[in-house]
């Protein structure tokens, strides 16, 4: 079964929310390389995600990040589809 968008960036948030570098988004996710950049690039656009730079990238998710995830899972429980 397909995946919407709101769904894999829900996923994303989630992962992120202890911090977790690319690789470890890729594979919880169930994504490839290719496809997580676009989401993690359009989620730290918009300040849902701070990026710490390093020897490796690490993501964690923002107080705003974490506001829309409960957002999107209040949504989610009140029209009656699974939690994300």
């Amino acid at each position: 079964m397909k995946r919407n968008r709101e769904e894999i960036i829900s996923q994303i948030l989630s992962i992120c929310m202890d911090g977790a570098i690319k690789t470890r988004v890729v594979y919880k996710a169930n994504l490839n390389f290719k496809t997580v950049e676009p989401y993690l690039e359009l989620l730290v656009k918009n300040k849902l995600l701070k990026v710490q730079p390093g020897k490796r990238t690490f993501y964690e998710t923002t107080k705003k990040g974490e506001n829309l995830l409960k957002a999107m899972e209040n949504v989610n429980r009140v029209i009656g589809f699974r939690s994300l």
